[in-house]
């Protein structure tokens, strides 16, 4: 069933900035994925409509909705930046060295890896894929010693 707006002159096509509060508060409570997704975007895009959004949220019924929304309004704020220090972390996490092992496997020093796992500094692009790769290959050996 598509999503009605009710006591509001605007539907669901408009722009959200038109929304308003009773137009984000219908697409929480009864939207659905596409409605979702376009509350995200404008959200995230249009940093005027953040208080509105946060107003609705707060009187959705669905606390679930309200927190898959709210993720994917970070996900679209997200900068290169910040996905490269999420991969780097995740490398980090899955080679299973310490901080101190994985700078000096991947040639550079604990303190510079610590400024790149903080987000101070973004890594290059070959330090990035280094500790990919590194942590691939740790997970690989990890999985053959349990096969063994």
């Amino acid at each position: 069933m598509p999503l009605r707006f009710r006591n509001i002159d605007v539907t669901p096509d408009a722009p959200v900035r038109e929304w308003g509060f009773e137009g984000m508060l219908a697409a929480l409570d009864r939207g659905y994925a596409p409605h979702w997704s376009r509350l995200a975007s404008a959200v995230a895009s249009e940093p005027g409509l953040r208080e509105i959004f946060e107003e609705a949220a707060e009187a959705a019924e669905s606390r679930t909705t309200v927190a898959l929304v709210r993720e994917m309004i970070d996900h679209r704020q997200r900068t290169s930046s910040d996905v490269a220090r999420e991969r780097l972390r995740s490398a980090h996490r899955a080679s299973g060295l310490t901080q101190r092992e994985l700078a000096s496997t991947l040639g550079t020093s604990a303190s510079r890896l610590s400024t790149y796992l903080s987000g101070r500094v973004t890594p290059a692009m070959d330090v990035l894929v280094a500790a990919e790769e590194l942590a691939d290959r740790e997970v690989a050996l990890r999985k053959i010693g349990r096969a063994h």
